[in-house]
């Protein structure tokens, strides 16, 4: 009894430790779906958020402002393709990782793990962009042949945020000089256009003296508005933080989902399922040998066997010891 007892518990620790790595793999594969389908959700969010950027009223009426020399036409386009091209990303990696989960395909978790990479590498870029400091990079001096005297001449290099945010600016400036300096209606009607969807009127003078051209700009309820480039500064501050908010989701994201595609990727290649899906191994003795159908699914399909025994042997066969039958007869014809 002890012994059987032994080999009990011995059984029943193997069981055990067989299904230790299934489970890990069922809760991997759970966890996985969970974080394709946050990750669709991540990309929806992102590909509405560069349409607000690029279809947005604040923005539009700035674009259409705004001339192509400046650096905000650029900068809006840039904003958009980036958005919509993370968003590509981020569905498809969320789509094919959920998709090889489901079906235990290696290919496609391969590809979804190279999605998440890619949208990782982009976001670590942008937010390395947007929370590096600003430095100051003095030039060289040119020699006197060159196109004009750049001695001393520093460049700046701004953060992200910054860039935009003076692009908006720099914008807003040139329309409110062209609207005080010309006398066309035309700029003084984007400027309305302007001031009428961010809520304001004009910008404050650093002395607190207007001219007159200045002060007919804001007459009535427009001049309790607040000043335009603090309008403008409040409404890009939200947009950065909630830029920031996604851009940090996507990063903690996408480096879940690469850990858990990897791990599924190495699982599936182990060959460790926890569905065999019907595929079973013979032994090696049974390679070689074709199965048997019963004999019942021979004689229906072939019919019975023929009988070549003679009459004597077949009354000898069913007759008993005294004569009698033993079990029924056969009918044959003559």
């Amino acid at each position: 009894m002890g012994r059987g007892e032994e080999k009990r518990e011995e059984g029943r620790g193997e069981e055990e430790s067989a299904m230790r790595p299934r489970s890990r793999v069922r809760v991997a594969k759970c966890q996985m779906l969970v974080t394709s389908f946050f990750v669709l959700l991540l990309g929806l969010a992102v590909a509405s958020m560069a349409a607000l950027t690029y279809f947005g009223a604040h923005f539009a009426v700035l674009g259409h402002a705004s001339s192509e020399r400046t650096s905000y036409k650029a900068m809006h386009r840039w904003a958009f393709y980036v958005g919509i091209s993370l968003a590509g990303l981020l569905t498809l990696g969320a789509v094919l990782t959920a998709t090889a989960t489901v079906r235990e395909a290696g290919g496609l978790m391969a590809v979804g793990f190279l999605c998440f990479a890619l949208v990782f590498c982009a976001l670590v870029q942008v937010a390395f962009w947007s929370f590096r400091k600003p430095t100051q990079e003095t030039q060289q001096p040119q020699p006197p042949c060159g196109p004009g005297p750049q001695d001393g001449h520093v460049r700046r290099r701004e953060q992200l945020g910054q860039k935009v945010e003076d692009a908006v600016l720099d914008t807003y400036d040139l329309v409110y000089d062209q609207a005080v300096k010309s006398s066309s209606s035309i700029w003084r009607q984007e400027l309305a256009a302007i001031q009428d969807t961010f809520l304001c009127c004009g910008k404050s003078s650093p002395f607190s003296l207007l001219g007159s051209s200045e002060a007919d700009l804001c007459r009535g309820a427009e001049a309790e508005r607040q000043d335009c480039l603090q309008g403008i500064r409040s409404f890009l501050r939200t947009h950065r933080n909630i830029t920031f908010t996604l851009t940090a989701i996507g990063l903690a994201s996408t480096v879940y989902g690469m850990l858990l595609s990897s791990f599924l990727w190495f699982t599936i290649r182990a060959g460790c399922s926890l569905d065999r899906k019907g595929r079973y191994t013979l032994s090696p003795g049974a390679r070689g040998c074709q199965p048997q159908e019963p004999s019942f699914f021979r004689c229906s399909q072939w019919g019975p066997a023929p009988q070549h025994s003679s009459k004597a042997d077949a009354l000898s066969g069913r007759l008993g010891p005294r004569g009698h039958s033993d079990g029924p007869r056969l009918l044959q014809g003559d």
